[in-house]
């Protein structure tokens, strides 16, 4: 096998060393990888004691990305067990459904004792997870050993070592359950976490369109707040026609901000001990005339002063002519 693939890969690399890590079976569990594929382990693992898998021995899939460690496998198990679908992808905060989860300092051994340790937990809708009953899981933890693997012949009556009764069953199942509750509540608080880091993103990204937009419009609100609180409408305006509050005596349209205050003074006519601000709203002046005005005189002179040059030029030539 190690002829297929580089060597210097670190996916082979590490899995190469798990490998030679997990050669030997325990009581517990055991998973190689298949003869013709690194990529894909199979694995056994033995039900955790009191509880309905009591008795149980499960067997399943590893499927090992490309850029593992950096990247989660995907595990699937194959012995029907009432607790995780047989055929489909399950969802644990160590596989493939959780990247965000995933530390690449776990092995293929952390995902085999979170296995046990989860096995006994509530599915609660997980993609992959089951809700049989205890009768019905006890029933298949006693049929579980009849199981054999037609991929890689494993049959799982043998693919554990028998268990002894002078070993501590209880200290290895404690430390897969302790490591399931470690990674359950890993995933809870970086779910939070990352919840909370979104509110906050939120939050801030409204304040920041709330600003920007006072920032924007901060004079026409300056105005408006004034007017609400202190514009004045006498009864005289509100009997004006609409085109004489819309244009002041001299025919100027007035501005869109003046017309504004005009017009709010119209409605809260009625509105007692009001001080009038339409007075401190200017118009705008137009200083723009008299330099109109100026420039359109230099411009005629000047078009007089050729016009006369070149009278005075072709009456200059005519002359000479005549001479």
């Amino acid at each position: 096998m190690e002829s297929k693939y580089n060597l210097k890969s670190p996916a082979v690399k590490r899995l190469m060393k798990e490998a030679a890590e997990l050669r030997g079976a325990t009581e517990h569990y055991h998973a190689q990888p298949l003869e013709d594929n690194l990529f894909e382990w199979h694995f056994s693992v033995r039900g955790p004691p009191d509880s309905d898998f009591d008795g149980g021995i499960y067997h399943g899939r590893i499927l090992l990305p490309p850029e593992y460690p950096m990247k989660p496998p995907s595990i699937i198990l194959l012995t029907p067990n009432g607790r995780f679908e047989v055929g489909k992808k399950i969802c644990l905060s160590i596989s493939g459904h959780h990247p965000e989860t995933w530390q690449p300092s776990w092995s293929i051994r952390t995902a085999l004792i979170a296995i046990i340790g989860f096995m006994p937990t509530k599915g609660e809708g997980a993609i992959g997870s089951l809700d049989y009953t205890p009768e019905e899981r006890r029933f298949l933890a006693k049929k579980s050993q009849e199981f054999c693997c037609e991929t890689c012949s494993c049959s799982l009556s043998s693919a554990l070592l028998p268990l002894d009764p002078n070993s501590d069953i209880s200290l290895e199942h404690h430390m897969a359950n302790e490591l399931a509750h470690q990674i359950n509540f890993k995933t809870e608080s970086s779910s939070v976490g990352k919840r909370a880091s979104e509110g906050e993103d939120a939050s801030a990204e409204v304040s920041n369109l709330t600003l920007d937009g006072a920032s924007n419009s901060s004079s026409f609100e300056t105005v408006e707040s004034s007017l609400t609180e202190q514009a004045e409408a006498s009864a005289a305006t509100k009997t004006k026609s609409p085109q004489s509050l819309l244009s002041p005596n001299n025919g100027r349209p007035h501005s869109p901000l003046r017309r504004r205050v005009v017009l709010y003074q119209r409605d809260n006519s009625e509105a007692p001990n009001i001080p009038r601000l339409i007075a401190d709203v200017q118009e705008p002046q137009n200083d723009n005339h008299m330099g109109s005005a100026v420039l359109i005189l230099v411009l005629t002179l000047a078009l007089a002063a050729l016009i006369f040059r070149r009278i005075y030029l072709a009456h200059d030539i005519k002359f000479q002519y005549e001479l």
